[in-house]
């Protein structure tokens, strides 16, 4: 597809299609069915936890933690107190587990966050926290991803901590798709839409985007 900047940040839908209730990019659906059907035959229920966000529910998210409404964690995934923190440091630590609106991946609909239903204890919700795809009830789940994700066209962006976005074993994307997107979605590009949007922290993210770019935007790990 021609992507634009609103398709890139978030902005528009036209490159999604409905697929069991979650929007992805249209041009994944079949891989992204393929690899579901192998998950079931390997017994495995392949579920998506979230796939495309908008820019708005991105920024609401990132607001709610600017603001404290939700909490901020360190990289032990233990609760900060905003109080405490300047609006850098806040920004810093957000990021870590969330990303900057404009600049998700899951605005895409190429990436999702994934886990195994039929694994879950009874009672139990999934956290997506990387204990429960490591030694938890995900692991054998991660295990057969890990053996056989590449098979369907998808990689782990986040599979490993690079100092920039924290482990996330859930989150897979599509590697055809998603080849090059960054070259268009530049520093440039976020500076312009975070410079007219009321994101949380909005003067500390511009005097700072050059470092976030690189260092949590860019710094994925390849396919």
């Amino acid at each position: 597809m021609n992507w634009t900047i609103s398709s890139l940040t978030g902005q528009t839908r036209d490159h999604l299609v409905e697929l069991d209730d979650r929007l992805l990019h249209r041009d994944i659906v079949d891989d992204f069915v393929r690899l579901q059907e192998s998950a079931k035959a390997a017994g495995f229920e392949l579920v998506i936890a979230s796939s495309f966000r908008d820019f708005d529910r991105q920024k609401l998210i990132w607001n709610s933690k600017f603001s404290g409404d939700r909490p901020i964690l360190d990289d032990n995934g233990n609760t900060l107190e905003p109080s405490t923190l300047t609006d850098d440091e806040k920004v810093q630590a957000i990021l870590r587990w969330s990303a900057l609106p404009g600049a998700s991946r899951h605005h895409w609909g190429t990436d999702m966050d994934i886990y195994a239903a039929n694994l879950l204890p009874e009672g139990v919700s999934i956290q997506l926290e990387p204990w429960e795809y490591l030694s938890g009830h995900q692991a054998p789940f991660f295990a057969w991803l890990e053996a056989n994700l590449a098979s369907f066209g998808f990689f782990f962006p986040y599979r490993e901590d690079r100092g920039g976005v924290a482990f996330e074993p859930w989150h897979i994307s599509h590697q055809v798709v998603t080849s090059g997107l960054l070259d268009s979605l530049t520093e440039e590009v976020l500076r312009d839409i975070i410079a007219t949007s009321d994101i949380g922290g909005r003067d500390a993210i511009l005097l700072s985007l050059k470092g976030i770019y690189s260092k949590y935007i860019a710094n994925v790990c390849e396919a």
